[in-house]
């Protein structure tokens, strides 16, 4: 346990995360008892503000990207072209000119968003949708992420699927994001079909502790699956 603010916690409108490496330093400290990379569950060694992944811990095949494969990055799960791409900033030029508006900025930086991924596999899934494929092809080795480049969608393994609703939810009730009726109902199926874990739990709880704000998609369900995780 730890604390990074002696402000109140309960005021998600402070905002005082102000840049998106200020967001991952705070995530860094987050994670740093994560049972292991977003995706495919290897296991992080974090060397200061660096966290190397162990590909040989969960049997991972680097795809083509050596440099990308040997470093975690920070996914956003609800990537930045979905909440960004309709704005203003955006259609005038993009990312970069987002980042100076302040509820962009607001989005970008939550915490609740941002999984320590396998650098290749963020660069990979880019702005994919998620979505399940027919394929039975194997990209990554024993880490089962598929990728359809073509159909640009992403099939993340079963690991990741319930904590990938639950974001996904949160996101849009949160900052009145768009789903498609086809994204609600693969999500709700998602949601269902695999629980919240206890590590999911603790996550939701240290981010709270900083940011100010829950979850609900997450918290209510720890709350009955695990009473003994207090807030």
């Amino acid at each position: 346990m730890f604390f990074l603010s002696s402000t109140k916690r309960n005021n998600f409108k402070k905002n005082y995360i102000q840049n998106f490496q200020q967001a991952k330093n705070i995530a860094i400290k987050i994670h740093k008892n994560a049972p292991g990379s977003f995706y495919c569950g290897c296991k992080i060694i974090w060397n200061g503000k660096k966290g190397v992944p162990d590909l040989s811990s969960c049997g991972y095949k680097i795809r083509k990207n050596k440099n990308r494969a040997m470093r975690i990055e920070w996914e956003h799960v609800v990537p930045a072209w979905k909440f960004g791409h309709e704005k203003k900033c955006w259609k005038n030029g993009g990312r970069k000119k987002c980042i100076k508006n302040k509820l962009y900025k607001k989005i970008e930086f939550d915490l609740h968003n941002l999984q320590p991924a396998i650098g290749e596999i963020n660069g990979d899934r880019s702005n994919f949708q998620y979505g399940q494929l027919n394929s039975h092809i194997e990209q990554y080795g024993k880490c089962n992420m598929k990728i359809d480049f073509k159909k640009q969608v992403a099939e993340p393994p079963k690991r990741a699927r319930g904590k990938i609703a639950r974001t996904y939810f949160y996101m849009s009730e949160t900052y009145k994001i768009k789903l498609s009726k086809i994204e609600k109902k693969l999500l709700k199926i998602w949601d269902i079909s695999f629980p919240v874990t206890k590590w999911e739990c603790e996550r939701e709880k240290l981010i709270f502790q900083v940011q100010g704000n829950h979850n609900n998609y997450v918290y209510k369900k720890c709350k009955t699956s695990y009473s003994k995780i207090k807030n």
